[in-house]
């Protein structure tokens, strides 16, 4: 009997150990993935705020160039009509690359989009 007490005994302090080691283990690795996690989370953020700022940035030249053609394309002056046609191709420039950009960072936002960021620029035909 105590053999049997003495075995019971060593197989209890075996497991419990070995439930303490792991316990250890999994608080470890938690507390790793955590910090692991903030750093993604704060990576993510600054990459969406990148993207973010160079989309109303092109938005800005766009409408800028946009409102140039507008104010110069039916002008008698041939300098002032060139100068709105500049604009009209800085500004067609301006969508399609953001229409690309907006494409290739889509996936960013998950479908939360900010208002003042559209999903396209129009060609000025």
């Amino acid at each position: 009997m105590k053999k049997f007490g003495i075995g019971l005994l060593i197989i209890i302090f075996l497991f419990g150990g070995g439930f303490a080691i792991r316990a250890f283990s999994t608080y470890k690795e938690n507390k790793e993935d955590f910090a692991i996690q903030k750093i993604d989370d704060a990576t993510k953020y600054e990459s969406l705020q990148n993207v973010e700022n160079t989309a109303r940035a092109m938005i800005s030249s766009y409408e800028s160039d946009k409102l140039v053609y507008e104010q110069y394309k039916d002008s008698e002056k041939d300098d002032e009509q060139s100068w709105g046609q500049q604009a009209k191709m800085r500004a067609n420039k301006t969508a399609s690359i953001y229409n690309n950009y907006i494409l290739k960072n889509e996936f960013k936002w998950k479908g939360n989009v900010p208002e003042d960021i559209g999903m396209e620029l129009l060609v000025i035909e």
